[in-house]
């Protein structure tokens, strides 16, 4: 992936998600509220192999008022945006945001349709629980997102801190966000993936080969036509004068 590319992330805000009680005598409330960003949190292991983890957090450094204010977000279920529940466009709109030491929390009155509803009973019965958001950023450019790594119990552990974004887009509850959100994006994880094992591999040969002392072959030069004939009839002249 190059440091210019931009990549879509969709990164999991477990829990944090309610309905806000009413007032004594008001209707029952249909404000839904949660955190859909948190920071400093460290995400769910996203790649993991029997000596590497790799797991997202988001700095607050990379939310600022400002940059909420000049995206157009849509909250949704599920990421599917034929399910929008809210929107805030440019700052403005039935889905508000704030930011406070612990990341956005949002709040937005459920719509009376068949999605709204649907949304106010499943978080009032706690069946959905968590959210997740969709944001862009230049993934592997270091002013973006930082990595840092450190060996824990023998396993390398990544942390790709992300401390500035291109976009956000979507605010979702849902209860089971989806890692990673790009065939883009998978298609590298698999090839990092595949990198790693090669060379993990390659690491362990050589380990074998230094215990062993093997030594490799010297590839020894390739004759050329001339040279192989000049050989060939020195050799039967030497046979010729073995026969006299």
């Amino acid at each position: 992936m190059k440091a210019n590319e931009i990549v879509k992330r969709t990164i999991q805000t477990p829990g944090e998600l309610f309905v806000r009680e009413s007032a004594p005598g008001e209707a029952p409330s249909r404000k839904i509220c949660g955190y859909a960003i948190m920071f400093n949190t460290p995400s769910v292991v996203l790649e993991k192999d029997t000596d590497y983890e790799e797991r997202e957090v988001i700095d607050p450094k990379a939310v600022t008022q400002a940059f909420l204010d000049s995206c157009d977000i849509i909250m949704t279920m599920y990421h599917d945006r034929q399910k929008v529940l809210a929107r805030s466009n440019k700052g403005k709109g039935t889905l508000s945001y704030k930011i406070d030491s612990k990341g956005v929390l949002f709040e937005f009155e459920a719509p009376k349709s068949p999605n709204g509803d649907e949304a106010l009973e499943l978080v009032k019965r706690g069946d959905i629980t968590g959210c997740s958001f969709i944001f862009t950023t230049y993934y592997y450019n270091a002013d973006y997102v930082k990595r840092t790594t450190k060996k824990v119990n023998g396993i390398e552990q990544v942390t790709c801190r992300v401390v500035k974004m291109t976009g956000i887009y979507d605010f979702t509850i849902t209860t089971k966000p989806a890692y990673p959100d790009t065939s883009v994006e998978a298609r590298e994880r698999a090839e990092r993936e595949a990198k790693r094992k090669a060379e993990h591999k390659a690491k362990a040969i050589r380990e074998i080969r230094e215990r062993i002392g093997y030594q490799p072959k010297q590839n020894k030069p390739k004759k050329s036509k001339a040279e192989t004939i000049r050989e060939l009839r020195g050799k039967v002249k030497k046979a010729e004068t073995l026969l006299m």
